[in-house]
């Protein structure tokens, strides 16, 4: 009386189905590229110029390690440096710490 009745509805398996399960992964899969192009790439853009910059040191180089400390690379070994923080005081560190060359005379 005041409950309608509710029917199945058939299945249609057509092309029209299987493009509309497309436009359903759409947003998805635009969310990806933008993703990409937002985060992905410039972070690995970002590491590669890292690397470039770690496999250039040379002796002498003027140098901001991890915590901030600045100095002058003394000895360079396959992962580790050397760096001299002060007169006869080197601290010994990765080379993946180094976070940035300074022009030469920076560090007196």
């Amino acid at each position: 009386m005041f409950i309608s009745n509710a029917y199945a509805q058939g299945t249609t398996a057509t092309a029209g189905g299987a493009a509309s399960s497309l436009m359903q992964f759409l947003p998805l899969v635009l969310m990806f590229v933008v993703l990409y192009f937002i985060m992905i790439r410039p972070q690995m853009k970002r590491q590669k110029e890292h690397k470039a910059m770690i496999d250039a040191l040379a002796k002498g180089d003027e140098v901001v390690i991890g915590g901030g400390v600045i100095g002058r690379v003394a000895k360079i070994g396959d992962s580790v440096l050397h760096v001299e923080v002060a007169k006869d005081v080197e601290v010994q560190v990765q080379r993946s710490s180094v976070v940035q060359v300074l022009p030469k005379g920076t560090y007196k």
